[in-house]
């Protein structure tokens, strides 16, 4: 589905460039040798850190124009750490505590820790932010006792009308890696996965309209930060991991790992 013009409103950002992503990416590596505490699992290898690279490319797609972004269920902080590198103006939201603050860059940022009882309420005024994301965080809701349609119902009134939501990570009920992750021992895989009609059921029942849609990933990632470091921080290998997966993707979508879409809030 072709995308829509941004109806962002709050900041005149210069276009975000392909050189910032490259330079998140190689620093959250970095952070990850250098403070393994602070568990930035994703980034333990070069290949890992490019999963990311398509999520970045969206925002600049989509989010460019926006000013207040909310990175709802922040988890150890990375995709924090790209929005304040990015120049936006973030506010993070988690059940879980939030990610050290001396790991992210100079910008404007608050964290707000969300009550384990509440798991859908939102403690932020209505129509305040330009766009939410959603980074493997929609798929989690029903495990800590919320719905899909709840979360998507206190998104949309968080969203200024024109306003965007960004979904990235989301688990394809036909996935390949997660047919087989359920036969390994010890192997990660979701409990709660989807499919295209499921995904346009629950943004019409929160009044969303769809502005971009897509499969993608059929490779996995996040098991190669397991290789030897020198394997593992090459950027060669992360190069052909890419392309390889690029290729398979097109050929066997329907297969691929994860669904993206972005959402906006119609106008008034």
């Amino acid at each position: 589905m072709a995308a829509a013009q941004p109806q962002c409103t709050g900041s005149t950002r210069t276009p975000l460039e392909p050189g910032l992503f490259e330079a998140v990416l190689s620093e959250l590596v970095a952070l990850e040798r250098n403070a393994p505490d602070w568990r930035l699992e994703q980034f333990r290898s070069r290949a890992g850190a490019e999963q990311y690279s398509r999520l970045y490319r969206l925002v600049a797609k989509h989010l460019a124009e926006c000013g207040r972004v909310l990175d709802w269920g922040a988890g150890n902080g990375h995709f924090s750490y790209f929005l304040l590198r990015a120049g936006f103006d973030g506010t993070a939201f988690s059940l879980q505590s939030g990610p050290p603050r001396k790991m992210l860059p100079a910008g404007p940022y608050v964290f707000v820790r969300g009550h384990p009882g509440e798991p859908q309420r939102l403690p932020f005024a209505s129509e305040s932010f330009d766009a939410v994301t959603s980074i493997g965080v929609l798929e989690h809701v029903r495990e800590t006792g919320g719905t899909e349609r709840g979360s998507l119902r206190e998104i949309r009134r968080l969203l200024r009308p024109g306003g965007l939501f960004l979904c990235y990570h989301l688990p394809n009920r036909r996935s390949a890696v997660e047919a087989v992750a359920r036969w390994v021992p010890s192997s990660h895989s979701h409990e709660f996965r989807f499919d295209a009609t499921e995904i346009a059921g629950l943004l019409e029942d929160a009044n969303l309209e769809l502005v971009e849609l897509a499969r993608y990933a059929i490779l996995p990632r996040n098991s190669l930060g397991q290789l030897p470091r020198a394997l593992a921080q090459s950027r060669w290998l992360a190069c052909i991991w890419s392309a390889l997966d690029g290729v398979l993707s097109f050929v066997f979508r329907r297969w691929c790992q994860n669904y993206l879409f972005v959402a906006r809030r119609p106008v008034r």
